[in-house]
């Protein structure tokens, strides 16, 4: 026995030959679409059997109580604690929050968005680094729905976003390096595309700047989550450079990858000041995405960015614009923690 195939929105647009977008501003009844092209619409959706999802939408001031969340990537531990923390939030509230992730390509985005207004939403979260970001804000604007980013990194001028605040982060790391006496530091890991990598390092170099220590451009390496590369290129670092005393690891992959090499060359890392330079040994510090409680049990000072804070702080503003409390465009940037090696 075959089971009927399930019609989606995307069959609808495809019938009526027009794009998902205009067949979610037929659904929802919002922005304004000719008479024609409405009943083009319409005649697919009876044609094709198309089950319109109104059970989501309230008598509570017609609000749905759901929240739309888009995310790039949930395999990424900072998407993942943030999507952890939003959902917290909301669901304290008595909202629920409806998932999709878009990935980097902007037609899947637009469908994740035209399917979060089709099942009444009553705002949307945009977690990552999207570039078509401003097209979907001025859809969002034209339907007059309340629309927050949420990102690693700051991409996007004029919209309302929350993100951490990498700069602070890296110069705040540094700086603890530096006053356990370390002159001498190196970075691993991360992109050259990445932003998030970019903002860090601007905080990593002003500091050493700032104490007039030395920057050396060979010392920044670029390494792929891996950590088999970073073992390797940890160790091929300090064989060339052996007067390295404290190496800023991008993020804990590449982190415990660094470790394994410092152990494997006899070099452990380790906390310590200027006396474990001259045992030539190496001290580490790492970015990390995950609470206090989950990090990795290394000899590592961490500097942690708040990702779960950043999800619940992402819930109280949805709210406060779903509430029209406030309508202003914000950039709000939330600090980082520092964490001594233990």
């Amino acid at each position: 026995m075959s089971v009927a195939k399930k019609i989606t929105i995307n069959d609808v647009a495809l019938a009526a030959g027009v794009s998902v977008s205009t067949v979610s501003l037929v659904l929802s009844g919002k922005g304004r679409i000719s008479h024609a092209t409405g009943e083009r619409v319409n005649e697919a959706i009876e044609k094709l059997g198309f089950v319109r999802n109104r059970q989501a939408v309230s008598l509570r001031g017609g609000q749905s109580g759901v929240i739309g969340l888009m995310v790039r990537d949930l395999s990424s531990p900072f998407y993942a604690e943030l999507t952890a923390g939003l959902s917290e939030a909301l669901e304290a509230q008595g909202r629920m929050l409806f998932l999709t992730q878009c990935g980097r390509d902007a037609d899947q985005s637009e469908r994740c968005f035209a399917t979060l207004l089709s099942q009444g939403v009553d705002g949307v979260i945009i977690a990552g680094a999207a570039g078509e970001g401003a097209s979907l804000r001025d859809m969002a604007a034209a339907r007059q729905l309340p629309l927050l980013f949420a990102s690693r990194a700051s991409h996007l001028d004029e919209a309302d976003i929350i993100r951490p605040d990498n700069m602070q982060a890296a110069q705040l790391v540094t700086e603890h390096l530096i006053r356990r006496g370390h002159q001498r530091i190196a970075w691993l890991g991360g992109r050259s595309s990445s932003l998030t990598r970019a903002e860090r390092l601007g905080g990593y170099c002003a500091t050493l700047l700032q104490y007039g220590l030395p920057f050396h451009s060979d010392w920044v390496l670029e390494c792929e989550p891996s950590q088999k590369q970073a073992a390797e290129a940890i160790s091929d670092l300090l064989r060339r450079n052996p007067t390295i005393s404290a190496v800023l690891c991008h993020n804990s992959t590449v982190a415990m990858g660094a470790w394994f090499g410092l152990m494997r060359g006899g070099r452990q890392g380790g906390e310590g000041g200027m006396e474990s330079y001259y045992d030539r040994q190496v001290a580490l510090a790492a970015f990390a995405e995950v609470p206090e409680a989950a990090l990795d049990d290394l000899p590592v000072t961490w500097v942690t960015t708040p990702a779960r804070e950043i999800g619940h702080t992402l819930a109280g503003r949805m709210l406060q614009r779903i509430n029209q409390e406030e309508d202003a465009l914000r950039h709000q940037i939330i600090p980082a923690r520092l964490v001594p090696q233990r």
